[in-house]
């Protein structure tokens, strides 16, 4: 094989691959059947004109047919006028017109036959197409069922290319997440240990532990204080406590008269409603 037709053979296999790759099945089977479609409308068109071809040699038939039979009349009459040679002229035309009738009548055959092959390969024709037509949109509806499970399984399975992205893009998502959160914690340990200064602060790490180390100083001194106060107040005598016990007691004597003179005052009004009431029901009777 030569390096052209190798060359050759090289590109055509490419070029099949990809047409191979971009043919889209169900347009290439409606494309079949339009084309299809197509054909039978010119046949169609054939048998139309074959037809009208026909019916102008009929009424060419038609007309010679009526000129024999003025041709015949033309020659009784001279035959009648004993002018025979006008009546020998009339016979002449006469088979003239007749030998032009045979030819059509030929030729009418011939179109007749032609129109009837045709006719029948159009119903064979037309019968095909129906049956592709069928058989078209059942490939059609199993092709669009195979494909559609295709991309449900690969969309599954995560085998297809826009879930081979998706997964990808996860990954990415998940080292960048990694990464921000590694970085994160590094920051915060070196913020711990001091390890950046404060831009907005002048002090150092030493002058911060200095701080911390006198405030936890400070926090020491308050709480013995407290402490040493607690216990002073355990050692004193009970009179502090014994005169706060007397006062609760005092206040709650007073709160206990209290309440016992608003029950009696609400007694009393009580009592003064019932007493009106009687009344009202006193002048009820006198009235009735």
């Amino acid at each position: 094989m030569g390096i052209l037709s190798r060359a050759s053979y090289v590109i055509r296999s490419k070029v099949n691959s990809i047409l191979n790759r971009a043919e889209d099945p169900t347009e290439t089977l409606d494309y079949s059947y339009e084309q299809m479609r197509d054909e039978l409308q010119d046949v169609k068109q054939g048998i139309a004109d074959l037809t009208t071809q026909k019916k102008r040699l009929e009424i060419q038939k038609r007309r010679l047919e009526e000129n024999v039979e003025k041709h015949n009349r033309q020659a009784r009459e001279a035959v009648q006028q004993d002018r025979d040679d006008l009546a020998r002229q009339a016979l002449e035309k006469k088979n003239s017109k007749m030998q032009q009738i045979e030819e059509i009548e030929g030729q009418i055959a011939e179109l007749q036959s032609t129109q009837d092959s045709l006719v029948e390969k159009k119903n064979e024709l037309q019968s095909r197409i129906e049956e592709f037509r069928t058989k078209k949109e059942t490939m059609k509806a199993r092709y669009e069922a195979a494909e559609a499970s295709t991309r449900v399984s690969e969309a599954m399975t995560g085998v297809g290319d826009e879930m081979d992205d998706v997964g990808r893009a996860i990954e990415r998502a998940e080292d960048r997440t990694d990464e921000m959160e590694a970085r994160s914690q590094a920051m915060d340990e070196l913020q711990d240990t001091g390890a950046f200064d404060d831009a907005l602060s002048d002090k150092d790490s030493i002058d911060r532990e200095l701080e911390e180390v006198s405030s936890d100083r400070e926090v020491e001194t308050e709480l013995e204080t407290l402490k040493s106060e607690a216990g002073t107040g355990a050692d004193g005598d009970g009179s502090g406590s014994a005169a706060s016990t007397d006062e609760v007691e005092s206040e709650l004597a007073d709160l206990e008269a209290e309440v016992d003179t608003a029950d009696a005052d609400e007694d009393v009004d009580v009592a003064d409603l019932e007493a009106e009431d009687l009344e009202a029901e006193d002048v009820d009777a006198e009235n009735r």
